[in-house]
């Protein structure tokens, strides 16, 4: 990904949402070119010379002040992950990191921890959103990732590429909508990772739903939140989600879901994990094989 086209782009997209009427700008007669903000009238707005913020646009201004990225990104109204995200496309210098080729994997104290939360569906993410690591009802939930090439164990590829994913989420256009804010967040913090290039480009080729939400260029860190899913065994289960960064590894996040207690979800939950459990069960104590005469 080209850090100053990826600049260039996101800030006109953010321009293209504010009207030049909502900073009591006067506004001439005439066709305006561009939806939006004018270059100038932003400049203007923000305090700057139009000359500094053109360069500031076309990504040519490294040394850029934390002073002016706040005037800019209060004129635009930038939410909070946006400004993050402006932040990191507009000063490399102090975010750019190593080419990352290595394969990434879970410690196998934190795979432990995974493996004794029995009530609680909980994963790792990686970059890219990688799945790292999973317990059973993760897998009984979301997907059967043992099953799945490593490649493949992946929210991106799942949400964009498996048909399925279209039932497993009731709101699929929220949860698609969110997956390329939270994709577009980490191509901000890894301009330079080629497997990361690799996976926009081939959703790029085989989604047009990817792409549409790709031109948008929303962003969004992931956090927390609220999701609905329906299981074809046991039905709808909204989860509240949480997610939480394991020391010493600033690349990894745990993903963690619960259901409100006493719903109708925490019932199907249980049931899934009851099932989940007699598989266990199943595992540890085989039945036995009948002796031969």
């Amino acid at each position: 990904m080209d850090r100053r086209e990826e600049l260039t782009e996101f800030l006109k997209s953010r321009r293209a949402r504010v009207q030049p009427e909502d900073l009591g700008l006067k506004v001439y007669g005439g066709r305006r070119r561009v939806p939006g903000l004018r270059r100038e009238e932003l400049a203007q707005a923000a305090g700057v010379s139009a000359d500094y913020y053109i360069r500031l646009e076309q990504g040519r201004t490294d040394n850029v002040s934390q002073e002016i990225l706040d005037a800019v990104a209060d004129v635009l109204s930038l939410s909070e992950d946006e400004r993050k995200h402006l932040a990191l496309l507009a000063k490399p210098a102090r975010r750019r990191v190593k080419r990352r080729t290595t394969t990434q994997r879970i410690r196998p104290g934190l795979q432990a921890l995974l493996d004794s939360m029995t009530d609680v569906p909980a994963f790792v993410l990686g970059r890219r959103m990688d799945v790292l690591g999973w317990n059973r009802l993760a897998a009984a939930l979301i997907a059967d990732f043992a099953s799945l090439e490593p490649k493949d164990r992946n929210i991106p590829r799942l949400v964009f590429l498996d048909p399925a994913t279209r039932d497993f989420y009731p709101d699929w256009e929220a949860v698609a909508d969110e997956t390329v804010g939270y994709l577009r967040m980490y191509a901000g913090r890894y301009p330079d990772d080629p497997e990361l290039a690799e996976l926009i480009g081939e959703l790029s080729i085989h989604s047009p739903e990817f792409r549409q939400h790709w031109a948008r260029h929303d962003v969004k860190d992931k956090t927390f939140g609220t999701k609905a899913q329906y299981h074809h065994l046991v039905g709808e289960i909204t989860v509240q989600y949480e997610t939480l960064q394991p020391p010493g590894e600033p690349d990894q996040l745990i993903v963690t879901y619960t259901v409100e207690p006493g719903s109708t979800s925490e019932q199907n939950l249980r049931l899934l994990a009851s099932w989940t459990a007699d598989d266990r069960e199943k595992s540890r104590f085989p039945a036995e094989t009948p002796e031969l005469p």
